[in-house]
């Protein structure tokens, strides 16, 4: 229990230059992301593509920066069990700007291609490394208030991604990204090594991740982590991405833009990741704080579904619904983080970071196979149940890790 005389010391504990550090770099990992999804159709048409080769073009940059977020899940996590947490933040970040600076300047969808991919690359070890550093720097009963934080100011870039792209084009929001990397790298200097991660003794081996695969029980504690996160991407990636074909489909007159359900989705997880933090530690459970959370997101798509809704008002507040009750997309990385020995536990966290985003890969042609003969609304039905099936039991079996000592390797 904090008591008054302490505050003032968690506060500084929590508001430390690497949680701060983590904190923005999660800021322009998310800034970034939604940058592209924002610009993509401006910028291919301003290397002039028609509205058909958008589409095919898009689609195909699209998938190369998801590559780019899957390779580096791994190789960065690999980079930070090896090198140590603080090189990863050095390296990612400065790929990312270098890669992001370059953007502005490009007019060949070949070459936007390429250096989508190498930015997708960088953001890869961002979010993994950051939570990975805080888990092992904090003390074990302030690791939620540090997610708290790192995920609240981290998605403030979504919202910055907005309206820096509605007061400049979309070059200048790239140069913006890049000199933001290029500034966070600076903060960086200072910020010290996990001292968890030196105490490893030189015997020990780091970063194999392959011995993921190689233990069952290992395997299986891996793909919880990843199956309890996926109502996260299942609502950013599907529900509010599409929410103008949800919002035609439930009969509203109203004109519907996805990009503004997104913004209320994002608005609405960055409330929801300061809650979510909060609530693990007043329950002093992960367990039951994500599973709250879970609760709550899955009576906002039940509200999104079939709850009748007849204004776009209406619709954008269940967005903001659901956005604040995915909020828990810091707290399942720290859980993440909390459930590998020190030896393994970047490579885990980075790569599951990146693997749940990815996850949209397969459940967005799911939604798409199905829709023309479901419909949108039993199509997203169908994909939200596999969703949330696997969620629960996920997180039914998952060892609760508040306040778990982190000091061990695995064997």
């Amino acid at each position: 229990m904090i008591t008054s005389s302490t505050q003032p010391s968690t506060l500084r504990t929590v508001l430390s230059l690497p949680v701060i550090v983590a904190a923005l770099g999660y800021f322009v990992d998310v800034y970034d992301l939604l940058l592209f999804n924002i610009v993509r159709v401006p910028s291919l048409r301003d290397m002039g593509l028609s509205e058909e080769e958008v589409s095919i073009v898009g689609a195909r940059v699209y998938n190369w920066q998801q590559a780019g977020l899957l390779l580096g899940g791994f190789a960065w996590g690999v980079w930070g069990d090896k090198m140590g947490r603080r090189s990863v933040l050095f390296g990612s970040i400065l790929m990312y700007s270098i890669a992001n600076i370059l953007c502005g300047f490009v007019n060949n969808p070949e070459v936007y291609a390429l250096l989508r991919f190498v930015a997708g690359l960088g953001l890869a070890g961002e979010l993994g490394a950051g939570i990975t550093l805080i888990a092992e720097i904090l003390p074990k009963e302030l690791r939620g208030y540090g997610a708290s934080v790192v995920a609240g100011v981290g998605l403030l870039g979504a919202i910055a991604a907005f309206f820096t792209v509605s007061l400049s084009d979309w070059r200048t929001a790239y140069w913006i990204g890049g000199g933001l990397g290029i500034v966070l790298l600076a903060m960086r200097v200072n910020v010290l090594e996990s001292i968890l991660f030196d105490r490893v003794e030189q015997g020990v081996k780091r970063g194999q991740w392959w011995t993921i695969f190689s233990k069952r029980s290992r395997l299986i504690r891996y793909l919880r982590c990843m199956g309890m996160a996926l109502p996260t991407y299942l609502v950013i990636g599907i529900y509010a991405t599409f929410g103008n074909e949800f919002a035609k489909a439930l009969g509203l007159t109203e004109e519907v833009q996805a990009g503004r359900t997104v913004l209320y989705t994002y608005i609405g997880v960055v409330l929801g990741d300061f809650f979510s933090g909060l609530l693990s530690q007043w329950l002093r459970s992960r367990r039951k704080a994500i599973g709250i959370m879970i609760a709550m997101t899955f009576v906002g798509c039940v509200w999104l579904l079939y709850g009748g809704i007849r204004s776009a008002g209406t619709l954008y507040a269940c967005y903001a619904w659901l956005g604040f009750s995915i909020g828990y997309i810091a707290m399942f990385l720290t859980t993440t983080a909390e459930q590998f020995g020190t030896n393994l536990r970047a490579t885990v966290t980075t790569s599951v970071a990146n693997n749940v985003r990815a996850t949209v890969l397969l459940t967005l042609p799911l939604y798409q196979y199905l829709k023309p003969s479901w419909g949108v609304i039993e199509a997203g039905a169908m994909v939200g149940a596999l969703c949330f099936a696997l969620a629960i039991f996920s997180l039914w079996f998952m060892e609760e890790t508040y306040g778990k000592e982190l000091d061990y390797v695995e064997p």
